[in-house]
């Protein structure tokens, strides 16, 4: 069971790494429009679910604690994120951003039931040195004129890592309230659209596909997936994988031709791989270690 709720919460991190080349493919539409139209459709399939088991629909009467927390974390992490992306260059932003990670898995232990090893942290730590070798690439060049940038960024790390380890006592809630979480934030990144952005509307079919991918995957499927993941998860190999990410994002926009190959990417991707593998020591063991003892 804890096995099966990790991969799934490792199904969003997979989908997570579509978010740059559907974003990149969905044309010039701003931030929050885009958000807003994204979390709208990544309702949807929580609201058929609700249509078709209209018992269900009770779940979503949860304390004002639950919802607070699922606002804060999928639309605050979301405003933040933006917030730091026009007032920051997006390569600092994005390496201060992605702490979130490290920050799960650090602050895990202190969580009932769960001990911080050095293995978790090392792995974690392996990860974000690969995620730097990506994201800095072409140079890493922090200055002070960029202390706002800065700032919303961190904050958006300890959001989003907040909200992932807060969501862990949170876990007798069912996942169906993420569904009252998207069309929360959908109608929230409205009004910010409304009073920060002029509207651009995608020009082609192409863009309108990349754009509902948007929606049912990275940012509609994917937190259904994190959500359950990490309640019923190993939520320190979640953490540490996590990295995976963007080095799965800089692999498929190869493959599509955004990027190009290089030193750094390989030596991410042994980073990434083999931090990974460290933090999940114990899962990965703890099967073997079962068929030695079957087999005796």
């Amino acid at each position: 069971m804890r096995l099966q709720a990790t991969l799934i919460g490792f199904s969003a991190i997979l989908m997570w790494s579509f978010l740059a080349l559907m974003t990149a493919a969905s044309g010039r539409m701003p931030p929050f429009q885009l958000s807003a139209i994204c979390f709208a459709i990544g309702s949807l399939p929580g609201i058929v679910v609700l249509l078709l088991n209209p018992a269900r629909i009770s779940l979503l009467r949860q304390p004002a604690k639950v919802w607070l927390l699922g606002i804060a974390g999928l639309f605050g992490y979301h405003f933040l994120y933006f917030t730091a992306l026009r007032n920051a260059p997006a390569v600092e932003a994005g390496l201060i951003a992605y702490l979130w990670p490290l920050l799960i898995v650090i602050g895990s232990a202190l969580l009932p039931g769960e001990r911080l090893r050095w293995y978790h942290l090392a792995g974690a730590l392996c990860g974000l040195a690969g995620t730097i070798l990506i994201v800095g690439r072409n140079g890493v060049n922090f200055e002070g004129s960029y202390a706002l940038g800065y700032g919303a960024a961190l904050l958006c790390a300890f959001t989003w890592s907040g909200y992932s380890l807060a969501t862990r006592r949170f876990e007798a809630v069912s996942t169906d309230v993420v569904t009252g979480f998207c069309l929360v934030t959908s109608i929230l990144s409205l009004i910010c659209h409304l009073l920060l952005e002029t509207t651009v509307w995608p020009s082609s079919s192409v863009e309108w596909l990349a754009v509902v991918g948007l929606g049912l995957f990275p940012v509609g499927a994917a937190f259904y997936a994190w959500d359950y993941g990490v309640k019923s998860g190993d939520i320190q190999i979640l953490g540490a994988a996590s990295y995976a990410a963007p080095l799965l994002s800089t692999l498929i926009l190869m493959l599509f031709g955004f990027a190009e190959p290089s030193w750094r990417i390989a030596i991410a991707c042994v980073l990434v791989t083999g931090g990974a593998v460290l933090a999940a020591k114990d899962m990965i063991r703890r099967p073997a270690r079962q068929s030695e003892l079957a087999a005796e």
